[in-house]
């Protein structure tokens, strides 16, 4: 039974349930963080606070002070399991009988016998068999709890009806607050199972988009896996093939040489016995037999000698520069087969169509440049025209994967990325951004940046290093990604969305100047 009083010492006095989240007010009494402040919102319009144990006056609202000791006894207690205690009647003294009812007034259990020759007048309340008595009774007067007080949000007995602090109160029966209450939560309970099931539903909506995102990544890495395969493949067989043409060219290098030395060791035999010939002659005493003796072309051999020196000097060279066009034209091939296989149709030339551009924009010559400008450029004035700070390209998207980048470290504020061709030109609801036409990145002036779409507004983090932007789209999927172009690609965010019309790029710029970049593959 102690443990059973001590559990009854955990119950909030106003939910008389056990604490949840237990806060402490300056008096030193304790209740549901819930509890109080739905009787302290209660007493908003009033000139003081009250507790509703104690009936402490606060001037200001009281700070609600957690609890932790308490809290983590009420999560203990919660957490074991509900034991039931039978209850005997009390007249049956002598043998064990199991109660039927309480007497909250006689504060006696009743067995079914003495139900029945039980006092049945009103002020006798029988409930359910229960050991809790105390909390069914007033803390301060120490009567039984009959009353409701609605302004106070408390159960009350007949004497703190009375007293000054309830006086003039609304008050209602205990059924009739109970019953109130009961439908107030049936009305809630019906809100928050409607709202269980839209949460179940973009549950199962999540669940299949993360499978179709695990499936598209299986997918795409049996690709690339596949695709960086075949590149090793590739290079492979490129190594191969330059390799076999340096030793082609070796080899032909290496035969002229041999041929060429195999002709000068015979040139340089003859020579050696031309040599022994001459120094013979210088051997002889008689003058009339050297000066007889034919001099068989020696002047000719030494000239010949002489002009054919030079003629060594590259032979034996390599043709490098077919050896780099080799490897130049397979790295190119290979460059060529990355493209095929990852279907990334770009970087995609943007030129703006000064057709759409707003009289206060000024188009560079190359159609690549849209900056803010004080003085009004005077276009015709046409249905395509913007009349806020817009601009699109010419070109439209109708399928495929795209990307394009912008420079904007030059402009103070602006809105990068794609729009339908039947976007509005005139009213403020063509401004891009404020329609469900529109999907694009924005930095504000205070560097704030966010991504907007269908007429909403997802905040991102600040401070991004963000000098040049990418917009990458594919069509088909839906998608259009965006992306900070610095030291490394960073991802900043990616709309999911069906495509309906063709896209155009879209521009605006508040200050400075936006540049569309020539755009490099960055892998």
């Amino acid at each position: 039974m102690a443990s059973i009083d001590l559990r009854q010492e955990l119950d909030c006095s106003i939910c008389l349930n056990i604490y949840t989240d237990p806060v402490t007010l300056r008096c030193g009494h304790n209740f549901c963080r819930v509890c109080i402040d739905r009787v302290l919102d209660t007493q908003e319009e009033s000139e003081v606070y009250t507790c509703p144990e104690c009936r402490a006056e606060f001037q200001d609202r009281p700070v609600l002070e957690k609890n932790r000791k308490l809290c983590n006894i009420a999560e203990h207690v919660r957490s074991i399991p509900d034991v039931k205690t039978e209850i005997f009647c009390t007249y049956c003294f002598h043998s064990s009988v199991p109660a039927l009812k309480t007497c909250l007034r006689c504060e006696a259990s009743l067995c079914d016998i003495h139900c029945k020759t039980h006092n049945k007048s009103a002020e006798h309340f029988l409930v359910d068999p229960t050991t809790s008595l105390e909390k069914r009774k007033c803390s301060v007067h120490k009567k039984l709890l009959e009353y409701y007080c609605t302004e106070d949000a408390a159960c009350i007995c007949v004497s703190c009806s009375l007293a000054t602090e309830h006086r003039g109160h609304l008050v209602e029966t205990l059924d009739e607050a109970s019953e109130k209450k009961k439908e107030k939560l049936r009305n809630v309970l019906q809100k928050l199972n409607t709202k269980r099931e839209e949460t179940e539903k973009r549950v199962q909506r999540l669940q299949e988009r993360r499978r179709e995102d695990q499936e598209k990544a299986t997918g795409v890495t049996e690709r690339v896996t596949a695709l960086f395969r075949d590149i090793r493949r590739q290079l492979e067989e490129l190594e191969k093939r330059v390799l076999s043409e340096i030793s082609r060219q070796e080899e032909s290098v290496s035969l002229s040489v041999s041929d060429l030395i195999q002709q000068l060791e015979i040139k340089k035999d003859e020579l050696s016995r031309k040599m022994r010939h001459i120094e013979e002659l210088f051997n002889k005493i008689d003058p009339v037999a050297v000066l007889q003796e034919p001099d068989r072309g020696y002047w000719c051999d030494t000239e010949d000698s002489e002009r054919h020196d030079d003629q060594d000097h590259g032979v034996g060279d390599l043709d490098v520069g077919l050896i780099s066009e080799t490897l130049y034209t397979g790295l190119s091939d290979i460059i060529t087969g990355i493209n095929i296989g990852i279907h990334v149709q770009g970087p995609t030339d943007i030129l703006l169509d000064i057709n759409t551009a707003c009289n206060n924009l000024h188009i560079s010559g190359d159609k690549k440049t849209a900056s803010v400008s004080d003085i009004n450029q005077n276009r015709p004035e046409t249905p395509e025209r913007f009349q806020y700070n817009q601009v699109i390209s010419t070109r439209r998207f109708f399928s495929g994967r795209h990307f394009w980048e912008v420079e904007v470290k030059a402009s103070g504020g602006w809105e990068v990325g794609m729009c339908y061709p039947s976007i509005g030109r005139r009213d403020y609801q063509s401004y891009i951004g404020c329609n469900n036409k529109y999907w694009g990145l924005c930095r504000r002036y205070d560097n704030h940046y966010s991504v907007k779409y269908d007429g909403k507004l997802i905040r991102l983090p600040d401070n991004i290093p963000c000098d040049t932007v990418r917009i990458y789209l594919d069509y088909e999927a839906g998608q259009m990604s965006f992306y900070s172009l610095c030291d490394r690609i960073r991802h900043l965010h990616t709309v999911t969305a069906t495509f309906t019309e063709p896209l155009h790029a879209a521009l605006c710029v508040w200050g400075g100047c936006i540049k569309i970049s020539e755009g490099v593959k960055r892998y």
